[in-house]
């Protein structure tokens, strides 16, 4: 799996999370996984997640730590376990930045209050996850805690520890795959 820091703010709107973004903004093709720091704002009519068009409750921050992966051999529900191994690792990563983080699912909380938004969806040709931790806490419809409640500075190390744990990861799932004998009873 290929990974990229974006190192220029981007402005995620939903319209990101589409296939081939990665593709046609990047050159990356095949699965991959970005980072970029940026303002999130998510109407209505740009959210894959049901539950909160219907709860009406858009996604909006003033600065966020955006991750997108996209597959092209995952169903969708394949993806949303990629999913939540990939907001454990998120978890992990900040753990061993000292921090103490809680996830419930696909989110993450410091100090109680929400660190963290994520969805997993399916496109005609791939599926994809768009995950983002608050830079600051500013910006956000709800009271949410922050990269920089938590100390952290460095936020491009941050996403580069991050992506490299999943890719490796995501690497070792597939050796583990390939290595075995199939049995027959």
């Amino acid at each position: 799996m290929k990974n990229l820091f974006i190192d220029k703010e981007i402005k995620y709107t939903g319209k990101e999370l589409s296939p081939h973004w990665i593709y046609k903004n990047f050159n990356i093709c095949g699965d991959c996984i970005v980072a970029f720091v940026g303002e999130v704002d998510v109407r209505l009519d740009e959210m894959v997640d049901i539950e909160d068009v219907i709860n009406v409750e858009p996604i909006s921050s003033k600065k966020m730590l955006n991750f997108i992966i996209e597959c092209f051999d995952c169903s969708l529900s394949e993806m949303v376990w990629r999913q939540r191994l990939f907001v454990a690792i998120i978890k992990e990563t900040l753990e061993k930045y000292g921090k103490k983080v809680e996830r419930q699912g696909d989110d993450l909380f410091f100090n109680g209050k929400k660190l963290s938004v994520s969805i997993a969806t399916k496109s005609i040709t791939s599926t994809l996850v768009h995950t983002a931790l608050n830079v600051v806490s500013q910006g956000a419809p709800i009271e949410v805690s922050s990269l920089v409640d938590m100390g952290i500075d460095n936020i491009e190390k941050l996403a580069q520890d991050v992506m490299s744990a999943f890719c490796a990861e995501v690497e070792s799932i597939y050796l583990a795959k390939c290595k075995v004998r199939g049995v027959i009873e």
